[in-house]
């Protein structure tokens, strides 16, 4: 199984916001359009990373989203289960059980490896924050770039 696109475009979505002064919202079709995607499709990224309250939505004309909490305490792993959900990897279908003609279940020897490298990624993804990667862009990417991308959502921001 693949993870979908929607987990690194919503960690890149909610990147982008901790540029933004303390006010200002960045409306979506500007995220959808700085990440080169269809603002329909970011629209239901944003949906899911504001119900599982990561960024905030305001309303209105000058409306938009932003952080509705700090970078350092949104791990990456919630922008996973927001996107993903809670669902496994991997799901045993019983063949080692059929194979073997036995039914227990913990001895699907694949079912406890697997286990065991989804709880290590999981691990990893939960050490890690968007506050962690912003400081991580801000320490190995060009200045140039952080600027041209700074100018750019100051020029589109709504304050």
């Amino acid at each position: 199984m693949q993870m979908k696109t929607g987990v690194e475009q919503g960690v890149y979505a909610i990147l982008m916001l901790t540029f933004l002064p303390e006010k200002a919202v960045l409306p979506g079709e500007v995220i959808s359009s700085q990440l080169g995607g269809s603002p329909t499709y970011f629209q239901k990224i944003l949906r899911h990373l504001v119900n599982a309250d990561l960024i905030a939505s305001v309303p209105g004309k000058k409306g938009g989203f932003k952080l509705k909490q700090k970078a350092s305490d949104i791990r990456i792993y919630d922008v996973y289960l927001a996107i993903e959900g809670k669902q496994s990897l991997y799901s045993s279908t019983g063949l080692f059980q059929d194979l073997l003609n036995i039914e227990e279940k913990e001895v699907d020897l694949l079912s406890n490896l697997m286990d065991e490298a989804e709880g290590s990624w999981q691990s990893i993804l939960k050490r890690e924050t968007i506050g962690s990667l912003h400081k991580e862009i801000m320490a190995k990417c060009p200045p140039e770039s952080l600027e041209q991308l700074r100018a750019s959502i100051n020029e589109k921001m709504v304050l």
